[in-house]
């Protein structure tokens, strides 16, 4: 099983796929922390895609959350399934407070970086990050996948992981 995990800052990207990897036993790859390393330094795109396919190739089966449309667009092609976290800005904004609280002054796992929360991030949270181009990029990975699920509350994630988790169907 091949899982691509897409949606906006805050709607539980990580969070799910930390949830799938483990219903599934399959490897996690958060692209925050393929992107970003030591204070919130970015790494080269080449860098990015190198880190990536190499993961791809010593993995035939694993769960990826993050955009990054730019880094190994194979990745989506490969996905079974692209699960599009399309959760509104309000409950997005609530879930990154409540990250920053749990994480202030701390290293979030899924990024390697210590947790930071500024008028830059609360921007993006709330307006840059959700352009129509950003939007139209999702919609077209969701519309390209084999399989392509959209969940736009959290109670359609947890019902979608209590029916993987009851087996009543795969990453469907």
């Amino acid at each position: 099983m091949r899982i691509q995990i897409i949606g906006y800052s805050g709607s539980g990207k990580s969070t799910l796929a930390e949830r799938l990897g483990e219903v599934y036993g399959l490897p996690v790859l958060h692209l925050d922390a393929v992107q970003f390393y030591g204070n919130w330094q970015e790494r080269s795109l080449a860098e990015q895609n190198a880190l990536v396919q190499a993961f791809l190739q010593e993995h035939e089966g694993w769960v990826i959350d993050g955009n990054y449309a730019r880094v190994c667009p194979q990745r989506f092609a490969m996905a079974d399934v692209c699960l599009f976290l399309d959760i509104a800005r309000l409950p997005c904004l609530w879930s990154c407070v409540r990250r920053w609280w749990r994480y202030r002054g701390k290293t979030r796992p899924s990024v390697g970086c210590e947790e930071k929360f500024d008028a830059e991030f609360l921007r993006w949270i709330l307006l840059d990050g959700r352009t129509k181009a950003q939007r139209a990029g999702h919609e077209a990975h969701l519309a390209a996948a084999k399989h392509g699920v959209r969940l736009r509350t959290r109670r359609e994630i947890d019902a979608y992981v209590a029916a993987l988790k009851s087996g009543a169907g795969a990453a469907e």
